[in-house]
């Protein structure tokens, strides 16, 4: 199964990305400094969904309008009293058709699965509001995921489309991993 196949090829990366990202939380003392941070995860998140948009449709993924998104990450930033200007800047994976899109939003969604330990985290902290994004989609978190998989599953056949989704992935957590290399608490 392509999803398997995609989290094993993407083990390092992920672990990468994970670590600093933990690491930022951990660093995180006040609503200002979790807006901060939320600043990258809306830059990367809302360019990469502006990539992809032309392949991820309705037809591709059905649910896909009712899915977690950027705006989760807008409003949860201005809950938090801050707002979006003077974004960092991001790279991300050029996006040429569907496979590689859904290699991408395999990043994406996968990120809802650790959202539950992230608003833990924050909770431990004091920080308990802008928090939406990293809850995900509640109890219907397990469900959305394997809906998800099910059609990445079915999205490639060949090896060759299989390669296009993993490396789109691989690209994924890698520049998002680059965009927290550069973040310093303010």
């Amino acid at each position: 199964m392509l999803s398997t196949k995609i989290k094993e090829a993407t083990k390092k990366a992920h672990q990468e990305l994970e670590a600093k990202v933990v690491r930022k939380l951990k660093a995180i003392r006040s609503d200002q400094d979790y807006a901060d941070l939320l600043k990258y995860f809306y830059a990367y998140f809302s360019a990469l969904e502006k990539e992809m948009l032309p392949f991820i449709t309705a037809d591709v993924l059905p649910d896909y309008a009712s899915r977690r998104n950027s705006g989760f990450l807008k409003r949860d930033i201005e809950e938090l009293g801050g707002d979006i200007n003077n974004l960092p800047p991001v790279t991300v994976p050029e996006i040429s058709n569907e496979i590689a899109a859904l290699g991408a939003l395999y990043v994406m969604e996968g990120s809802i699965m650790g959202g539950p330990h992230i608003v833990q985290m924050l909770q431990k902290g004091g920080i308990n509001k802008g928090i939406s994004f990293f809850s995900g989609y509640g109890e219907t978190t397990g469900k959305m995921w394997g809906t998800f998989t099910e059609v990445l599953n079915r999205s490639a056949e060949s090896e060759e489309e299989e390669l296009v989704a993993i490396t789109a992935a691989n690209e994924t957590f890698s520049n998002f991993s680059e965009v927290f290399g550069a973040y310093k608490m303010v």
